[in-house]
């Protein structure tokens, strides 16, 4: 089975890697050559012309980093449905984006005679290059049937949310949670320190008590030797609860703890800190401390 990849980025190119390590015949495509080029550096097939990846895929496949994008780069006047996708070809974008942009993505496709799959991911490069990722799916028991090889080698849950939009929604609803999880531990933790417990007997403590989570186990290590190497970048944490809160008004269901998240994330990109995990939140918080004026 022939795989078009469209985004190598970061993600995109993990999950690409992954999938022609699982032995899939896998052509990546990138508007950017920088991302072609390292992601051809770690060993994947790449292409700067998008109809060549196109030609004859049996599979089309997207990360992409927002809802414009996505747009541009399936339904635009250049973009994949253009180069006139091999007939029966299974369509899956893995990006998070808006539910709207998703089903007008599936409607074109299907209109094309194309079937379509809404895939967004939970967990990052490292979970994509180790094909451990959990996948939202939404779509039809056809295409997800037909698409289940991909998804057994990119991550072991699979979790089928309804229609194609649903995986979307779905999948804002997590990053708002996962989100304002890690805003709350950060201030919470920065607390601690500045009240004078050890910032490891702090991590050791609460990694067994009630106020644990997947975040704190996960970033918390990284946090406390001040590596803010990106996991989950805080420019992408912030466009994720931007896009719930703005799909929230849509539907006229209030957020307001989620806006202020949103808030505090854009704090947080104007002190600097894009580029960085979303984890660096607790630096940002540590530095706000008037007292100590720390770090």
């Amino acid at each position: 089975m022939r795989i078009a990849y469209i985004g190598v980025g970061q993600m995109g190119a993990a999950m690409a890697l992954c999938l022609q390590r699982a032995g899939f015949d896998v052509v990546g495509f990138d508007v950017s050559a920088a991302s072609r080029d390292t992601a051809a550096a770690d060993g994947l097939t790449v292409t700067g012309n998008l109809a060549e990846a196109v030609a004859g895929a049996d599979f089309l496949l997207s990360s992409l980093p927002n809802s414009a994008i996505v747009r541009e780069a399936w339904l635009g006047e250049a973009g994949i449905l253009a180069c006139n996708p091999k007939p029966g070809a299974v369509c899956i974008d893995f990006s998070t984006v808006d539910a709207q942009t998703m089903v007008a993505l599936g409607e074109a496709c299907r209109a094309r005679g194309l079937g379509v799959i809404d895939a967004p991911v939970s967990g990052g490069p490292k979970e994509a290059a180790d094909g451990t990722l959990v996948l939202l799916l939404g779509g039809s028991e056809a295409d997800l049937a037909r698409a289940k090889p991909l998804f057994d080698a990119l991550g072991s849950t699979q979790l089928p949310t309804g229609d194609v939009g649903t995986a979307k929604t779905v999948k804002l609803v997590n990053n708002v949670m996962s989100m304002g999880n890690v805003l709350i531990a950060a201030e919470a933790f920065a607390m601690g320190e500045a009240a004078g417990v050890d910032s490891q007997v702090l991590f050791d403590t609460l990694s067994q008590s009630g106020g644990r989570s997947h975040h704190l186990l996960k970033r918390w290590p990284n946090a406390l030797k001040s590596n803010w190497d990106p996991g989950f970048k805080m420019e992408l944490g912030e466009k994720d609860v931007a896009l719930a809160v703005d799909f929230a008004r849509s539907i006229q269901q209030p957020m307001p703890i989620a806006s202020l998240v949103r808030e505090m994330m854009t704090m947080a990109l104007a002190g600097g800190y894009a580029g960085h995990d979303v984890v660096a939140a607790l630096d940002m918080y540590r530095k706000m401390n008037r007292r100590e004026g720390r770090n």
